[in-house]
């Protein structure tokens, strides 16, 4: 149950007729910031996870 081509297009399309073509890259240059600050927080986590793992084998 995926996005298909048509699917993409018409959110696509929807978007732009409410943002606008010129707050379009604007959007899509937040998102992907906001995407790379949650990898970065979620790796930290995960980095986390794997040194309390480490130290209690350890012990």
């Amino acid at each position: 149950m995926g996005l298909g081509a048509g699917s993409i297009a018409i959110i696509a399309l929807v978007a732009l007729l409410i943002f606008g073509p010129k707050k379009l890259p604007e959007l899509g240059k937040a998102a992907g910031n906001t995407l790379r600050e949650f990898k970065h927080a979620t790796k930290g986590l995960a980095d986390d996870d794997d040194d309390k793992k480490k130290d209690n084998n350890k012990a």
